[in-house]
């Protein structure tokens, strides 16, 4: 049973990566921006960057989603910016993540294990992408202050970086292999 986060940048291919991968594993799928609030995607809409207030309940919805699918034993893809390791915390731990500054936890509700898939690549290609896309909250303008908050994954975080300059299938085969490898398994 596997739990994988595709983060990256708007516009890193998080939502197509994610999507084909399930589809080729049978695991299901969720895309964090169907779960963005309405205040959040208007402000998006409108050039203004999220904060961490507008972030943090977002954050909290989708990790409730994991825990549930993990509690019912569902492999689970989920592509999400998780920009700030706070954020991938959240992510991982819930609320309690923020109060307590960490992912360890235990009782009732342990720490979710996570396999986060950082898809990295040049502004450029990732702003091409942007300008191509239509139909989302997201604009070209805000694409620096995403870099700006992007701290990429780093030990002791359970992560693979993998670039966006290969084709799909073989950035697909790198993050099926380090599920083989057993990157990705809840134990």
């Amino acid at each position: 049973m596997g739990l994988l986060v595709v983060m990256g940048v708007s516009g890193s291919g998080k939502t197509t990566v994610g999507s084909r991968l399930a589809e080729k594993l049978g695991w299901k799928f969720y895309d964090a921006d169907d779960y963005h609030p309405l205040e959040n995607k208007k402000k998006m809409e409108e050039g203004i960057p999220l904060n961490d207030e507008d972030r943090i309940p977002w954050l909290c919805a989708l990790h409730d989603i994991l825990r549930r699918e993990h509690t019912s034993r569902q492999d689970t893809i989920l592509a999400c910016s998780a920009l700030k390791k706070m954020y991938r915390r959240v992510l991982i731990g819930g609320k309690s993540a923020i109060e307590s500054n960490q992912t360890e936890q235990s009782g009732e509700n342990p720490a979710l294990k996570i396999l986060f898939v950082h898809l990295d690549g040049p502004k450029d290609i990732i702003a091409s992408r942007l300008e191509k896309r239509r139909g989302h909250f997201m604009p070209l303008e805000l694409l620096q202050s995403q870099f700006d908050t992007l701290e990429p994954p780093s030990a002791p975080e359970n992560f693979i970086t993998v670039s966006i300059e290969k084709s799909l299938p073989e950035i697909l085969l790198q993050i099926e292999s380090a599920i083989l490898q057993g990157e990705a398994s809840p134990e």
